[in-house]
């Protein structure tokens, strides 16, 4: 670094240009749609705790994945919120790290769960006969542990090459959180090898589990398609309907965000995009299954009627 270089110890994101007027009504809508995530996959939560008949494999997977949903919008939401309020209010270098790291744990971690759930169906409808031998609660674990882990190994490697770094400014980070694309514009050196290393592990990531998951749903497809019944037929799809819309929300966007091909500003559309992805995916995903789903209905409304005055 040049002798009039400082070390930066804070960043002021700067989302999108807005007026004060459209800051405050952004301000209430998505105060709202925070609240409903929170309060979706909340219940999810407690329903799955409550009640014995959803304590199954598909349901302790859904149990983590709220859980995900949860924390990754409490991971950017509330900062966004508070620099809708206040533009100028900095974060600390380090709380800005931090947050890059949870973003990137916690997107890691919904790609794997999204793979080990849809394992969990397949084995449901090809080998309806051994699920409750091959998808034992040891297994669950395993497979649920694995992908928290998996989940934080990777976003280390991310993480492992931007903390060398030298930042010195600019501290504007043009974003609505501290994206890791968007942080490493900021340091003072070549990052030309950490940008490769970003989008390999956004690949790895990504096209890795997108792979697993159409192989797992085209042995179902083909194990649907020979089930004799149209009722049968109609069953097996529906228990994987709720699971695939989640997919296609998840996966195309993020599949758009960092692997797809990039027109315009690309910047500028990444920022878009993970404000869907921010907000409006972990708000979608107990209302999908929640509304797609007999077993979390049924057990709603088993909670509703327990809980209402005789």
């Amino acid at each position: 670094m040049g002798g009039n270089q400082t070390s930066v110890t804070e960043f002021l994101l700067v989302g999108f240009p807005l007026s004060p007027r459209m800051r405050v009504l952004l301000f209430g809508v998505f105060s709202v749609l925070y609240t409903f995530t929170l309060v979706g996959n909340g219940v999810i939560l407690g329903l799955i705790s409550l009640d014995p008949r959803l304590h199954t494999p598909m349901y302790f997977f859904l149990s983590h994945l709220a859980t995900v949903d949860i924390a990754y919008a409490c991971n950017t939401v509330p900062q966004m919120l508070v620099n809708l309020l206040s533009p100028s209010q900095p974060i600390s270098f380090v709380g800005c790290l931090m947050q890059t790291f949870l973003f990137l744990t916690f997107a890691l971690t919904e790609c794997l769960l999204l793979v080990v759930m849809s394992y969990d169906r397949y084995v449901a409808i090809c080998l309806p006969l051994r699920y409750s031998t091959i998808m034992n609660w040891r297994v669950c674990l395993i497979l649920a542990v694995t992908s928290w882990i998996l989940g934080v190994l990777l976003a280390l490697v991310d993480m492992v090459l931007l903390l060398p770094l030298p930042f010195c400014g600019p501290q504007k980070v043009n974003h609505f959180f501290c994206e890791i694309l968007a942080v490493l514009k900021l340091a003072c050196a070549d990052t030309h090898f950490n940008e490769v290393v970003v989008m390999a592990v956004a690949s790895l990531g990504l096209l890795g589990p997108v792979a697993a998951i159409m192989v797992s749903y085209g042995h179902i497809l083909w194990a649907a398609l020979k089930i004799q019944s149209a009722e049968g037929r109609q069953k097996a799809f529906s228990t994987c309907s709720s699971h695939l819309c989640v997919v296609g929300l998840f996966y195309g966007t993020a599949i758009f965000m960092y692997v797809g091909p990039q027109h315009g500003d690309p910047q500028e559309q990444r920022k878009y995009l993970l404000l869907f992805h921010s907000v409006f995916n972990p708000m979608l995903n107990p209302l999908i299954y929640s509304l797609r789903n007999r077993e979390v209905k049924a057990a709603l409304r088993r909670r509703l009627e327990k809980e209402r005055p005789s």
